[in-house]
């Protein structure tokens, strides 16, 4: 894997380049090279060995705490040593100033290793969001001891009653006193609610839990606000922190109400949280104490600064999954003997009848049978094209942040449109990568005597992970390529012709470039034809094919691009395989698409 993300950073992204920006200008290759060696080493010491144990002794509460294997609290104190906590935070506060790509490759190695375990995805997105939308004060005090890894973070959105549906948010946050918002970190108040599928919400591996919570601030009339209107974010600590920022031996009034149990990531604490439910009472009253970041009811706009961070991590942690397994499936492809090759063509020109082998001759290993060649291609296509996609995204990241004003809002525009294609394309096609790794193995692979199958398990979630596939898909054709009289859609395109202009000079590309052409024309008119009527609920009705269609196209393209600095056999082979087997799926897709095809919309409840 390491020689593949070094192409793609180097060869195809050429991230070095980043080093002439006033903020990288410390950095170089070198150093670039010394933290992946660091990253891969740590994972492959520290969460590697132990991926199977964190599954099958899986976080349990003693009636106290939360109780971890002890391979979980060595990885995360090698992790936060690692620095990579604060790895592109400033040089002032203790963070390397490293280019967000670089990060992302680094943090791939914890995903590939351990994903169950976890790296400090949450963490460093919970802090990464204070520092956008804190106060000096809460920064201080919250992100700069999440960064160094003293304390860790979460994100608490979803409620049991409302899932995704965060208008439907029900904790409540009243202010504290009449003094309320004279408090040092922040306009101070009392919640009460709950909060389902936190990740590390409940645990004992750092000395303070940050959690960041959605809740409803009551309007002038003291009614709840109807909508996303209302929603308000907070800081709400698990253990109560003093304005000097230390820990003031006081437990905040935020309970654990049950863990959940599981298919996959169980090495990860999945937690029902109960705040203000009075069985800790901070100050003497009930009710979780939390300070507020930013305004009243913006509370939605900055959690999506966490929200797209982590979708780009969950895409990550897909992709890695799915390399997990390919690299497992074709280790054993390689040494697994089964069956015979076929014989020759029959010396009188007739066909071949009956198994057309010789029984008496030796068995082959199993790669070298065709269709085995096509299961460990396509995981191939899926995975390594994957891992492309997101460092693009990552590198989007980049030039978004340090790059000039146009390039920048070039590259924040294109990130707007593929997020949900860096989400979403990975976890429905690494895990079919799993799934074929599985059956690279056969009956093997459904057992645990190998690991695919635990692969297969933990990829299974982030389908969910972040915004369902539904949701994700809303917001692609409802949202991204019609914002701006569909601005992001038309840049993307122009990204692509560059690349199809590119690639048609180019010997043995010129095919897949045509290919491709006619595949963004195919794209571009189903969206048309999609919104044609300008009702949404017809137009999106099948907003899932055409996500899935749209992430075909984007990754074709990937993979055409990447082409175009590579021509290594492996490396054109996973091209060809691509454009011959996968991107002639759009046409279906798109197809139910374009027609407003309504079976779906249709359906009556009563038909089931």
């Amino acid at each position: 894997m390491r020689d593949t993300v070094d192409f793609l950073l180097y060869e195809w992204l050429r991230v070095h380049d980043l080093c002439s920006r006033p903020r990288f200008a410390e950095h170089g290759r070198e150093t670039f090279a010394a933290v992946l060696d660091t990253c891969e080493r740590i994972a492959r010491e520290k969460y590697a060995p132990f991926n199977r144990l964190v599954d099958t002794e899986e976080p349990r509460f003693d009636g106290e705490q939360v109780i971890l294997p002890q391979a979980t609290h060595d990885a995360w104190t090698a992790y936060a040593a690692s620095g990579m906590l604060a790895a592109a935070q400033d040089a002032d506060i203790g963070g390397m100033q490293l280019p967000y790509v670089v990060e992302a490759a680094g943090n791939a190695f914890f995903a590939k290793a351990s994903v169950s375990i976890g790296a400090g995805l949450l963490t460093t997105g919970n802090a990464n969001l204070l520092m956008a939308h804190g106060t000096p004060r809460q920064r201080q005090v919250f992100a700069m001891a999440e960064f160094e890894g003293r304390w860790s973070g979460t994100m608490c959105l979803s409620e049991p009653q409302a899932g995704s549906s965060l208008s439907d948010v029900a904790t409540k946050a009243l202010p504290d006193g009449d003094d309320f918002e004279a408090d040092p970190l922040g306009p101070r108040y009392r919640l009460h609610g709950n909060k389902m599928w936190i990740s590390a919400g409940e645990h004992e591996l750092t000395q303070n839990i940050v959690h960041l919570v959605l809740a409803k601030i009551p309007g002038p009339d003291g009614k709840q606000v109807a909508g996303t209107r209302g929603i308000s974010l907070f800081i709400v600590p698990k253990k109560m922190v003093g304005a000097d920022g230390r820990l003031t031996g006081e437990r905040n009034d935020v309970a654990l109400a049950g863990l959940n149990h599981k298919c996959g990531w169980r090495g990860t604490t999945n937690t029902l949280l109960n705040f203000g439910e009075g069985r800790f009472k901070p100050g003497g009253r009930a009710g979780a104490v939390g300070y507020l970041v930013g305004q009243p009811g913006q509370g939605l706009r900055c959690m999506f600064h966490m929200m797209n961070e982590a979708r780009i991590g969950v895409g990550i942690a897909a992709t890695m999954l799915g390399m997990a397994g390919y690299e497992a499936s074709l280790a054993y492809a390689k040494q697994r003997p089964q069956g015979r090759p076929l014989a020759g063509p029959s010396q009188d020109g007739r066909p071949i009848t009956g198994s057309g082998k010789d029984a008496s001759a030796p068995q082959v290993a199993i790669i070298q049978h065709a269709d085995v060649k096509r299961m460990l291609l396509a995981q191939k296509a899926y995975a390594e094209g994957a891992l492309a996609l997101e460092l693009y995204c990552a590198r989007l990241v980049d030039e978004a942040h340090t790059g000039e004003p146009d390039a920048a809002r070039e590259a924040a525009l294109l990130l707007e449109v593929l997020t949900p294609i860096a989400k979403s394309w990975p976890s429905e096609w690494c895990l079919e990568a799993n799934s074929l790794a599985i059956q690279v193995l056969g009956g093997y692979g459904y057992t645990r005597d190998f690991p695919v199958e635990q692969y297969w398990r933990d990829n299974r979630l982030n389908m969910i992970h972040e915004g369902t596939h539904g949701i994700q898909a809303l917001d692609l054709l409802g949202r991204k390529v019609v914002m701006d009289g569909g601005a992001g859609l038309k840049l993307l395109a122009g990204h692509m012709g560059l690349t199809i202009e590119r690639a048609g000079q180019v010997e043995g590309l010129a095919e897949h470039a045509n290919q491709l052409a006619g595949a963004l024309q195919k794209l571009g008119a189903s969206t048309k034809a999609a919104w044609a009527t300008g009702v949404p609920e017809e137009a999106l009705a099948n907003a899932t094919p055409y996500l899935q269609a749209f992430g075909h196209v984007v990754l074709a393209w990937i993979w055409l691009d990447v082409a175009l600095v590579s021509d290594q056999p492996g490396r054109r082979a996973a091209l060809r395989y691509f454009f011959a087997y996968e991107l002639p799926k759009i046409d279906a897709w798109l197809g139910v698409v374009a027609r407003r095809e309504d079976v779906c919309r249709t359906m009556h409840e009563d038909w089931f």
